[in-house]
């Protein structure tokens, strides 16, 4: 992902008098000494040629920085006082307020200084904002770009960015390759797994709070990317937005439908009457959590202003049911099934069913349901426990026995 510095930035200075070369200084809060540029290329239009300067009024410490090589050389990529990007006009809580009432959010075009370039110790380098105080220095530029050449700098800024995502990929798929994924996930025991499983959550509550946070800023995918430290994203975006890659161009081959295996069918798998292949663990958990949901629609108790606790009991099986999906009804398609995997799995799924478990004690003490309709519920739901915890005894025996 782009190192992007405009949040530590105090000031700086960029200096494209010379024809393919950009010079300047970069001051960043929190180093004693100003970053240099010296790198080859032009910047666009609008700057090339010029010298000018940059302030930032509310400069922001940034620990990434402090491993910036002093002296950045490499390549320019897009270069530009007047890249126009779309932002808020209104501060982030008032345009919640305006989406709740299902009223437009406010949106203008603003100016932002756009500085990239592609350092050889770094990697790719961004400085972004439309918050800049910007002047230029001197009255001229000391040489002009015609439309021809600014034309064919864009093209070249395409390439450049282009051919920096293809080497990051190729660089990506070696480290795969190198780290043999499948054999370091196959070492992982049930504890491993529900560690690995619990930072999985974490980071898609982060994502889904960063998503509500967002969802109405005209950058929200590029923010929530730069959060996530989904670095792919990020510069993919980028590259999309100046045109780098041509419409239509990725192909993907026809990837054909998996086989189950038939030696373990009835063991691992069954095949529904609408042809979907499931665990048949999680088709009953799903066929029961289904059952009392219709019980509960067809009296009208999951409407908003009914008792909390029957939602509660319903949801939390209907929880169950997903996560069994997600822990057994892959082990269709596969010979050595990851013994720990579907243990921290069952593990996780348990909760939930003890959650439902509990809310149904409620429901019996305040009479909210039928007696006999909640027992006949409780008694499935001890039934799919005791299979939960003979799967989770087996596959323990299965990872061990490795």
């Amino acid at each position: 992902m782009a190192l992007r510095l405009n949040k530590s930035i105090v000031k700086g200075e960029i200096n494209n008098s010379v024809p393919g070369r950009v010079t300047g200084k970069l001051w960043l809060l929190g180093l004693a000494r100003p970053v240099e540029l010296d790198l080859v290329g032009n910047a666009r239009r609008d700057i090339a040629g010029c010298q000018i300067k940059f302030e930032n009024t509310s400069p922001e410490p940034q620990g990434s920085t402090r491993f910036l090589r002093r002296v950045q050389k490499g390549k320019v990529g897009e270069c530009t006082a007047s890249r126009k990007v779309k932002v808020l006009d209104c501060s982030l809580d008032k345009a919640r307020e305006l989406r709740a009432d299902e009223q437009p959010v406010p949106i203008k075009l603003s100016n932002a200084l756009y500085l990239e370039w592609f350092s050889d110790a770094d990697g790719r380098v961004v400085v972004e904002s439309t918050e800049f105080i910007i002047n230029a220095l001197g009255d001229e530029p000391t040489w002009r770009m015609d439309s021809d050449q600014d034309t064919l700098q864009k093209n070249e800024n395409r390439l450049t960015i282009r051919e920096y995502i293809r080497k990051k990929d190729e660089e990506l798929e070696e480290a795969w390759d190198d780290a043999d994924d499948d054999d370091v996930f196959s070492r992982m025991d049930e504890f491993e797994w529900e560690k690995e499983l619990k930072e999985s959550e974490a980071r898609t509550d982060k994502y889904s709070e960063l998503l509500e946070t967002y969802w109405e800023h005209p950058e929200r995918d590029r923010i929530i990317a730069r959060e996530m430290g989904w670095e792919w994203l990020d510069d993919a975006l980028d590259a999309e937005q100046r045109g780098a890659f041509e419409e239509g161009r990725m192909e993907y081959e026809d990837v054909p439908d998996l086989d189950p295996n038939p030696a373990t069918e009835g063991k691992d798998w069954i095949r529904t009457d609408e042809g979907d292949i499931r665990h048949p663990l999680a088709h009953r958990a799903f066929g029961h959590s289904m059952w009392m949901w219709h019980y509960c629609d067809d009296r009208k108790l999951l409407k908003e202003g009914t008792p909390e606790v029957i939602h509660e009991m319903v949801f939390e099986a209907q929880t169950l049911s997903a996560k069994l999906a997600g822990a057994l009804n892959g082990l269709c398609f596969r010979e050595e099934p990851d013994g720990g995997f579907v243990v921290a799995c069952l593990k996780r799924a348990l909760k939930f069913l003890e959650r439902s478990l509990a809310a149904s004690e409620k429901v019996l003490k305040l009479k909210l349901l039928d007696k006999k309709s909640v027992d006949e519920f409780r008694g499935g739901l001890f039934e799919i426990r005791e299979k939960m915890l003979h799967l989770m005894k087996y596959y323990r025996s299965l990872d061990s026995s490795r």
